[in-house]
């Protein structure tokens, strides 16, 4: 009986998220276009209940659940907390974009709180099989976020590509879990980490499972050179959907990393970080140069995505508790940079007006300076300027591969940081020295400009205060 609230206390969040998501099923059938808005208020209730539940648990005491295979602790407690205040926003900065386009329906809410729940099952894995069951259940409600408007070919397009690809990174994932399995004779990490520790190498079955499970981290990151879907993906989904899909996800990718390479395959970090610096050297590379051709915005910040990949595994690749904290905070910062960016697209993207060009941003401090600083002040920060945070953000795991010698990476790094701030700063001469194409003023909801708001004021109070967010970073990989 004493285990009982230990239990509930590592399996509450998800119960509560699990249960909002049902609620909104079933709710649906039952309104009318009318009353959907109770759709989007019971699904930020239920998201707020969870994180105000991962807080009251979050007591920094390791607790397990399910026969081991589910465990909450300081790192799964703040990741899951920045993961359900990310949706919040995808549904506070979504809503008059998907209204007026008639996307604003139960299906909507739905597939992103499962999507919400899937990730959180992944940062509470302690087992591959549980961890897996979790990217399944996020892949599967992505798929058909992507493909919402039915009346897109290039959303038709891109799910399908998505699918197509998803399925090949999962199955190359599963494949490595399942030679793991075979080496190791667990999904368990603790048990799994025993075994690699006492065979290492000298197990060649352990050598391919590592390999095939690299394959599907690397793909669900976006990095090259399993980057192929991400452009596409993001040119043909919906704006609000492409904000979701480039922020929260990511922290799941990154716990998904961290429990696989850290948790049980810790052991072969000499040879899985040789891995990462190649595929962090392409990354930052294709991904910088190719975004300075693109006049799409949403093509170009995902190319952007793919060099910020770069920057994470840089943090991983050193294999110090300073990295692996830098890579963390690395992430967590990337998303609310990510869903800034994003969520001030989907704003403006108003009145049947889609935000696809860089020319569509000519102008736009003319029409909301508020909007237009906060766009601003994400571009600076994903380059790398301070005062804002993404400037700390690269200098934290430019610190951690330094330290390990690695001094040419770093320099590597800067380099191709120094051409990414050309793509950035194009933006920001877009909104503020062009002339709009028109004049009209701006009308957004208060809720929308709030978050914004709050989101861009984040992203600068971290980058003035940093020690706020990494001290729980360094906490959660202390010892």
């Amino acid at each position: 009986m004493a285990f009982e609230p230990a239990f509930l206390a590592t399996i509450l969040p998800e119960l509560i998220l699990l249960t909002t998501g049902c609620a909104v099923l079933v709710m649906d059938l039952y309104l009318n276009d009318e009353q959907r808005v109770w759709n989007h208020n019971l699904s930020i209730l239920g998201l707020a209940a969870t994180l105000g539940c991962v807080g009251l648990v979050g007591s920094g005491e390791v607790t397990f659940a399910f026969s081991d295979t589910l465990v909450r602790d300081p790192f799964g407690d703040l990741l899951k907390g920045i993961i359900l205040i990310l949706t919040i926003l995808t549904f506070v900065y979504s809503r008059d974009y998907m209204r007026e386009r008639g996307l604003w329906v139960g299906e909507y809410h739905v597939l992103i709180l499962f999507a919400t729940l899937g990730m959180l099952i992944m940062v509470s894995a302690h087992s591959f099989l549980t961890l897996y069951l979790g990217l399944e259940l996020l892949a599967l409600c992505l798929y058909p976020l992507v493909a919402l408007d039915r009346d897109s070919k290039p959303g038709a397009e891109a799910a399908m590509k998505y699918f197509v690809l998803g399925a090949l990174g999962s199955g190359m994932l599963l494949y490595g879990i399942s030679m793991l399995y075979g080496a190791t004779g667990s999904f368990d990490f603790t048990e799994v980490a025993q075994v690699v520790t006492a065979e290492g190498m000298e197990n060649k079955i352990l050598v391919f499972g590592l390999v095939f499970v690299l394959i599907g981290v690397a793909f669900k990151f976006g990095a090259v050179p399993f980057h192929m879907w991400l452009p596409d993906v993001y040119q043909g989904a919906p704006m609000p959907v492409v904000l979701f899909l480039s922020s929260a996800p990511k922290i799941a990718a990154f716990a998904m990393a961290t429990r696989i390479l850290i948790d049980s395959l810790g052991a072969l970090q000499a040879d899985w970080g040789e891995i990462l610096i190649i595929l962090s050297v392409l990354s930052m590379g294709l991904g910088n140069l190719v975004a300075i051709a693109q006049t799409n915005i949403k093509r170009m910040l995902a190319y952007s995505t793919i060099s910020h990949v770069g920057f994470i595994f840089l943090g991983l690749l050193a294999g110090t508790s300073e990295g692996y904290a830098a890579a963390m905070f690395y992430t967590v910062v990337y998303s609310l940079m990510a869903a800034g960016a994003f969520g001030v697209l989907a704003i403006i993207s108003v009145k049947g007006v889609e935000i696809e060009n860089l020319d569509d941003l000519k102008g736009l401090n003319d029409r909301d300076a508020w909007l237009a600083a906060m766009l601003a002040l994400m571009m600076f920060s994903m380059a790398g300027v301070p005062p804002a945070v993404g400037f700390f953000a690269k200098l934290l795991v430019l610190d951690a591969v330094v330290s390990i010698g690695l001094t040419w990476l770093a320099v590597v790094a800067v380099v191709f940081s120094i051409i990414g701030a050309f793509y950035y700063l194009r933006v920001v001469k877009f909104i503020y020295f062009d002339k709009p194409a028109q004049e009209s003023p701006l009308r957004l909801a208060g809720d929308a400009r709030i978050a914004i708001s709050v989101n861009g004021l984040a992203v600068l109070f971290l980058g003035i205060f940093p020690a706020s967010l990494l001290g729980i970073c360094n906490a959660a990989f202390a010892g």
